[in-house]
């Protein structure tokens, strides 16, 4: 047997039959605990669970009654988490991997195979999409919303989410393109009255927007009107689209209404000028960066803009955009963006003799931890392993082929890992995911369910 159980269906069944227990204990033993808390770094011992909240983190914990989980020779760290991803297409993945401007991407999507979408189509493309996240590590995902057509639309993206178990943020927005009942903002208070009414629960609702109405027209567009909503219904703002001289006009002129601010967040950001960095730092908005796709679809500058946001304060959550034409996890995201800054660092000064300042292992893992919660209203709530916190953590095999030795604990979960490492992820205390795989999926099923839903969007007229 492997130096940590978590392969054992007998552990699992123990995990599982006191699942509903808000006394019940799971205590990890032994492990290397890679927290993402500033005050605690990396600590080798124990992780105290008690419920769903993190009770306790130190060397040689005890605690009566619980399931204990020998983790030696692992590494726990928070569940990743995702500040952006149009969850819905998932089942177009790759359909155009060299797709190189967003105008082919729109056109072919959001004016395409968006038009003809059911509410069933949002169920199975978001529930993939979430299954996804969860096996590759991803604990929090949000799912901007873009196609919400009918109130049947909406119900059926929500739904998904909550029957995975993930921790999901549903950023609401009408569709771009097409047909629809046009019952986007005014259902969002339907919305929170049925799937959000209390505040200590997996699932919690944004709004989501545009940045400009150059694309979708002024309905979509943020502005004064769509803050109110907000404001009113007590949610966060997502604004996706914020690039180059339209968005930079956007933002000043957020600014000057006033409606920028923690609350809001301000998706892509390439190419916007100094004087709009300089307004969403002093306003402390946060940002989301999609470092693939701003790079390798080509948006704006195409260079994700962390050290735009570093130079201002803010330290940006990343995302994961398009699966039409992306990878789906957030390994990816942290390699390419720590690969692409130190490229830039390097080349900026290279031959000029100046200084070189490039971004780290850890400040990536940040990025896609600590800062991707508070970036979607939840730093409070997920991101570190924190006592207080939500028991959202993953078991990472620290001593796989591709990993062994363990050396620098960051280095191996940034560089080193991907989902085949992760044998264990658990959100809110409940296991999503055991002995390497998924639960609770029948994976011929979803499989039969994502060819119909994929052949029934590939196959029906665009409206």
């Amino acid at each position: 047997m492997h130096a940590y159980d978590t392969t054992g269906a007998a552990l699992l069944d123990q995990l599982r039959r006191r699942s509903a227990d808000p006394s019940r204990r799971i205590l990890f033993t032994g492990a290397t605990i890679v927290t993402m808390d500033r005050q605690l770094g990396t600590v080798h011992g124990d992780l105290l669970v008690e419920g769903d909240t993190i009770a306790a983190i130190g060397p040689n914990l005890t605690a009566d009654g619980a399931v204990v989980v020998d983790a030696s020779g692992a590494l726990l760290a928070p569940g990743l988490v995702d500040t952006h991803r149009h969850a819905w297409e998932t089942q177009l993945r790759r359909i155009m991997p060299d797709v190189d401007d967003l105008g082919g991407y729109v056109t072919a999507t959001l004016a395409g195979y968006a038009t003809v979408y059911r509410p069933e189509d949002m169920y199975t493309g978001t529930r993939l999409a979430a299954l996804t996240a969860l096996d590759s590590g991803i604990t929090t995902m949000l799912d901007f919303s873009h196609n919400s057509r009918t109130r049947e639309h909406s119900d059926a993206a929500i739904e998904a989410l909550r029957d995975t178990g993930i921790r999901g943020v549903h950023a609401s927005m009408g569709p771009h393109f097409g047909e629809w009942d046009r019952q986007w903002p005014a259902d969002l208070t339907r919305l929170r009255d049925r799937y959000f009414s209390s505040a200590d629960q997996l699932l919690t609702l944004r709004l989501a927007t545009l940045a400009t109405d150059e694309i979708a027209g002024p309905a979509l567009a943020y502005g004064p009107e769509l803050a109110r909503v907000a404001a009113d219904l007590g949610v966060g703002v997502s604004v996706d689209a914020v690039f180059g001289a339209a968005g930079s006009r956007a933002v000043l002129n957020w600014a000057e209404q006033g409606i920028l601010g923690p609350d809001v967040t301000l998706i892509h950001a390439t190419g916007l000028s100094t004087e709009a960095w300089k307004a969403m730092g002093e306003s402390g908005t946060t940002v989301a960066l999609a470092p693939t796709s701003d790079a390798q679809i080509g948006l704006e500058t195409a260079i994700p803009a962390v050290d735009e946001a570093l130079a201002v304060g803010i330290r940006p959550g990343l995302s994961i955009d398009v699966e039409v034409a992306l990878a789906g996890d957030l390994f990816t995201q942290m390699r390419a963006l720590l690969a692409i800054q130190r490229m830039r660092a390097v080349n900026a000064a290279y031959g000029t003799g100046g200084d070189v300042s490039r971004i780290t292992t850890y400040d990536v893992l940040d990025f896609a931890t600590l800062q991707g919660a508070r970036t979607n209203g939840l730093g409070d709530v997920t991101g570190s392993l924190t006592v207080g916190k939500k028991a959202d953590l993953l078991v990472v095999r620290a001593e796989d082929i591709n990993n062994m030795p363990l050396n620098d604990p960051v280095g191996t979960l940034v560089s080193g890992s991907d989902a085949r490492n992760i044998t264990a992820v658990f959100v809110d205390g409940q296991p999503r995911k055991w002995a390497g795989e998924v639960l609770d999926v029948n994976l011929a099923e979803l499989r039969a369910e994502v060819r119909a839903s994929r052949d029934h969007v590939l196959n029906t007229p665009s409206t």
